[in-house]
């Protein structure tokens, strides 16, 4: 998957030096987020389906995208039970847009059973074709019992969930990591120079990636202070002692990503601070070996895609960090602000130069 990611971010970076190049002051002026946003999309769109599949996968993000900002006005607008059955204009509009989605996933899905069946699929380096692949093994394992397998309404829902996930939650983090290091220019010169000793001008590798501590230092970081999403959810499934504590089966619960990676209590007076230092020893000594550093969830039910998010930032940073140098622009506000993901409300106007 990572010649994938190096082929997205190097188009990306393609636009912004053609940007910088067509300023006769060597310095461009953007907000990096719509680029960046575009980025993982397209990252996504290749990974998760495959070369095959990647123009309906640029569809799909379109789509959702549109869907997500609906169901923002709608989270912001009054409370009115019932009115989401209502045939108004928006929800008309929601509900093409499932039944677009559905059919795009159905027909995607489709195509790979075919080509799979004919032994012709060689997108196997792809989620949709890995997770086809392993349902199919376990249904023949079981002999041929499709009922302990996924359906195609199933498999459906799991394209829509890291579809969207994989999109969202890594550009969030990649845009907070260039504002950060805009902001911090000491720790995007470490940064860099540890990017240039390991990689010089080359493109990244496994190996060289799995070696950038700075980069891994400020990337948990910037996880710590703007986590993607600012809290989860979870159902007690069996009666639970937590302390003095009793949580009966049934009980839903709450918890407060955002709250607890600023806790003074944890992390101490400079919580809300940026100081990648505090990760120098990894997650564990940073966190005293508690569960206060969780931003993709914890336990059984953690982001099966932490791992992806991380490659695929710890790339597009290095890629940035060989060509680029950024900081923050006049007309940037620092104002975080959460809805589906904690983003910067007025953008991340930063001034881009080559170097």
């Amino acid at each position: 998957m990572l010649p994938a990611m190096c082929l997205s971010s190097g188009e990306m970076m393609k636009e912004w030096e053609i940007l910088i190049d067509e300023n006769s002051s060597a310095v461009c002026e953007l907000d990096v987020h719509p680029y960046i946003e575009g980025l993982t999309s397209d990252v996504i769109s290749r990974t998760a389906f495959g070369s095959s599949s990647y123009i309906e996968g640029r569809k799909i993000h379109q789509l959702q995208k549109e869907q997500a900002q609906l169901t923002i006005e709608i989270v912001q607008s009054v409370y009115i039970p019932g009115w989401r059955f209502l045939p108004t204009r928006r929800n008309m509009r929601l509900k093409e847009i499932n039944s677009q989605l559905k059919c795009l996933f159905t027909d995607i899905i489709k195509k790979r059973e075919y080509t799979m069946n004919v032994g012709e699929d060689d997108n196997g380096d792809n989620f949709l074709s890995l997770l086809m692949r392993s349902n199919q093994k376990a249904i023949q394992e079981n002999g041929d019992n499709k009922n302990l397998g996924l359906n195609t309404s199933e498999i459906i829902e799991e394209c829509k969930t890291f579809y969207f996930a994989g999109q969202e939650g890594i550009s969030t983090l990649l845009t907070w990591t260039m504002i950060m290091l805009s902001n911090h220019s000491n720790w995007q010169v470490r940064a860099r120079e540890e990017v240039l000793q390991v990689f010089g001008t080359q493109k990244p590798d496994y190996d060289g990636l799995s070696r950038l501590k700075i980069v891994t230092m400020i990337l948990y970081e910037v996880l710590r202070l703007f986590p993607p999403s600012s809290l989860f959810t979870r159902v007690i499934y069996e009666d639970t002692k937590l302390g003095k504590m009793t949580l009966p089966s049934g009980v839903h619960i709450l918890l407060p990503i955002l709250l607890v990676h600023h806790d003074t209590e944890i992390w101490g007076e400079d919580a809300k601070e940026f100081k990648p230092e505090r990760f120098s020893q990894g997650i564990s000594i940073a966190t005293n070996n508690r569960v206060s550093f969780f931003p993709f969830s914890w336990g059984p039910r953690i982001c099966i895609g932490n791992n992806f998010a991380m490659l695929e930032a710890k790339l597009a940073i290095a890629m940035m960090l060989q060509r680029f140098s950024f900081e923050l622009s006049p007309s940037y506000t620092h104002a975080p602000s959460f809805v589906c993901s904690l983003l910067p409300q007025y953008g991340a106007h930063l001034l881009l130069r080559k170097i």
